[in-house]
């Protein structure tokens, strides 16, 4: 990979680090909806599911999707998000709950969409982005359409009905979709091999008839060389693939988890596979300067910053649109 591409593959994750920083700080932990005694400070309500850690799946992947592909997302989704080209500004208005944001504000953070640039929506049902996914692949085959769909999941979604349910219909017709495992070794507070049987998410997606390579998820170069390889076959009519992507989750399961179930030498490994160090690494070695790599993170931090002042000065919802872009099939008035 020259310089050029893993510099701009960099400056993704460089992106949805700072988001994900930002949006942790901006939340206090989110101590509120644990019944802790609030400081008034708060400006992202509730809990946070993270990325940090995961950010070379992201970029490696949605690098080589076309604005017009599509893509599905789970709980832990600003990453998706982002690499996807999602605006910042609205994202964080989003966060802030403020009528700038990508859902006016209504959403929050597990249901960020932004159908212009083809993310379909963040999901807070684990497994549930997969057969969305697969409905939005057969419309696209139905309609002739020259798209694809990637559909993100987490290794906790594998052991849910949805996973065979989806891999099962996207076999059969052939369906034009990626879907992309990142398995953070972590289902919420529980470690996923300790409740997983058999070989996990490849072996069970190519008993289904879907074919599956894995790859090391926190090697930007890595992912990005097998996304490219497999949405390339995808894409030319070759059916469903399965990248699983094997990557470390840095925080707890939301910003409020303090890991006391996790070892620290556990939490230590996360740390040192960090993607964005690796990269930097990577780059240096290849010859770019580190001071070029320090503007890029510091380009990333203005551009958060830019981002917040625009959902601080974004107003709150208006009462009256609480039940606008709710649907209705006419049943009746609502109560």
């Amino acid at each position: 990979m020259s310089i050029q591409q893993l510099s701009a593959l960099y400056r993704t994750m460089a992106r949805i680090r700072a988001f994900e920083e930002a949006a942790e700080a901006a939340s206090l932990g989110g101590v509120q909806a644990f019944g802790a005694a609030s400081t008034g400070s708060a400006k992202v309500r509730g809990p946070l599911h993270l990325s940090i850690g995961q950010e070379a799946v992201a970029a490696g992947v949605c690098a080589h999707l076309r604005r017009e592909d599509l893509l599905t997302s789970t709980h832990r989704g600003h990453g998706h998000t982002l690499a996807k080209g999602a605006d910042m500004n609205k994202m964080m208005a989003e966060l802030y709950g403020r009528s700038g944001g990508h859902n006016g504000g209504k959403g929050g953070s597990m249901h960020i969409a932004d159908f212009s640039v083809g993310m379909l929506g963040a999901n807070g049902v684990v497994a549930a982005g997969l057969a969305i996914a697969c409905g939005a692949a057969q419309a696209l085959k139905l309609q002739r359409k020259p798209h694809i769909v990637a559909c993100f999941f987490g290794d906790g979604a594998i052991n849910r009905g949805p996973f065979l349910e989806a891999l099962n219909w996207a076999a059969v017709y052939q369906l034009p979709v990626l879907f992309v495992c990142e398995d953070n070794r972590y289902s919420a507070t529980t470690d996923t091999a300790r409740m997983t049987a058999g070989e996990g998410a490849a072996a069970r997606s190519r008993a289904i008839g879907v074919p599956a390579e894995s790859c090391d998820g926190n090697d930007v170069e890595a992912v990005a060389a097998l996304a490219q390889r497999l949405i390339g076959q995808v894409r030319s009519g070759g059916g469903p693939h399965l990248l699983h992507a094997l990557t470390w989750r840095v925080k707890g399961h939301v910003s409020v988890d303090g890991q006391a179930y996790r070892a620290v030498a556990d939490i230590d490994a996360a740390r040192a596979g960090d993607p964005l160090q690796r990269a930097r690494d990577r780059l240096i070695a290849l010859g770019a300067r580190a001071e070029n790599l320090d503007r890029v993170d510091a380009d990333a931090r203005a551009e958060i910053a830019a981002a917040q002042r625009f959902a601080e000065g974004s107003a709150p919802p208006d009462a009256g649109a609480a039940f606008a872009d709710v649907q209705t099939v006419g049943a009746g008035p609502w109560r």
